[in-house]
């Protein structure tokens, strides 16, 4: 009788495996952390110069015209919203949507880099004038340089969405070239307004 009355042993709930992120997440999140640091140092090199500078920007040097700027500037951060349109069509497995969504953001991306072609053609002063003109060259001129990269990454990932290798089960490049690629956009938003609207 006390056999039945004694309770049975409740089984153990199996542990379940942490979730974390891929390693290709954190090669990405450590990535974009160094960069950023990298643009924070040298924005802040910006700012000080200024700081000690009698006059700025410096040599008598004309402020950067904006009303250009300002439109390929709506046009980098416009990319975006195609870009996230591409990450919820890969996790979905709508492969048409995504290559448009990611076609979307290369041109307008293209459209950025070209129109800083131009307007470095137009500068007034050289990397070498003063302070200033090296570091809005440097600056402008890193962004761009990763605007670029960005744009490599996007046509890496359209080959593979082409080719057939990325899927709604196996889509983490698509979510990686996003992850970059908002951190040029959000990189460039510091820079406009430090280099640009500060200055005008």
């Amino acid at each position: 009788m006390s056999g039945l009355l004694a309770r049975r042993p409740i089984p153990a709930r199996p542990e379940t495996a942490p979730r974390t992120y891929p390693p290709g997440w954190w090669g990405m999140a450590v990535a974009i952390a160094t960069e950023a640091m990298l643009f924070a140092g040298l924005l802040s090199s910006y700012f000080f110069v200024r700081a000690i500078s009698p006059a700025w920007p410096q040599g008598g040097i004309e402020g950067p015209h904006l009303d250009r700027t300002i439109a390929f500037t709506v046009v980098l951060l416009g990319s975006t919203v195609p870009m996230v349109i591409a990450e919820r069509a890969a996790r979905a497995g709508k492969m048409r949507r995504l290559r448009r969504a990611l076609a979307a953001t290369t041109l307008l991306g293209v459209a950025f880099v070209v129109n800083q072609g131009f307007e470095f053609a137009e500068l007034s002063f050289r990397p070498g004038d003063n302070a200033y003109a090296s570091l809005f060259v440097a600056i402008t001129g890193l962004h761009g340089a990763h605007v670029v990269a960005g744009l490599l990454m996007l046509g890496v990932c359209q080959v593979k969405v082409w080719t057939g290798r990325v899927t709604a089960a196996r889509h983490e490049i698509v979510r990686l070239v996003a992850m970059y690629w908002h951190f040029v956009d959000v990189v460039w938003v510091a820079v406009f307004t430090s280099l640009y609207v500060s200055v005008a």
